[in-house]
Order: structure tokens, then sequence, then C-alpha cells
């Protein structure tokens, strides 16, 4: 889905014979700009997911003990209710 050269050399005529010569170079740096705050937004989302499931496993390492205890006096209740 790339563009070859002879597309972008179209495209960048069409744009100049639009916006003029002058008008160019401010369009191109608010263009970066705005990729480089979408690019720092996805990396802050994704900070924020990997956190977030960095949390779920400190959460389940840390229930961990108290399921174990709870599964063996489950166990234990059963035993004696079978007896």
């Amino acid at each position: 889905m790339g563009l070859s050269f002879g597309e972008l050399f179209v495209v960048f005529v069409v744009a100049l014979l639009f916006f003029g010569a002058n008008s160019i170079p401010k369009i191109a740096r608010t263009l970066g700009r705005t990729m480089r705050q979408i690019k720092d937004a996805t990396q802050d989302i994704q900070e924020e997911i990997k956190k977030s499931a960095n949390i779920s496993e400190d959460i389940k390492k840390t229930t961990s003990p108290f399921s174990d205890e709870i599964k063996k006096i489950e166990s234990d209740i059963k035993k004696n209710l079978e007896e």
C-alpha cells in the first residue's frame, strides 16, 4: 500500500498549487507536531495498559496464598462431611 515516487510527486504538485509555496512548510510542521502528539499519546496508553496488567499480576500473587488456604479448608470440610 506504499506510494510510488510518481504518486508522491503528483500529490506534492497539487498541494503546491492548492496551498502555495509559503504555506507548505507551516502545514508540514503542524502535521509533524500532530503526528508526534498522536505517537506520544499512543505510547502513554500502551504504558497504562502494561501497568494495569502488572497490577493484575500483583493482585493474583497477593491473593494466591489465601486461595490456597481456602481450597484446603474446602477440602477438609468435604472430608468431614463424607465421614
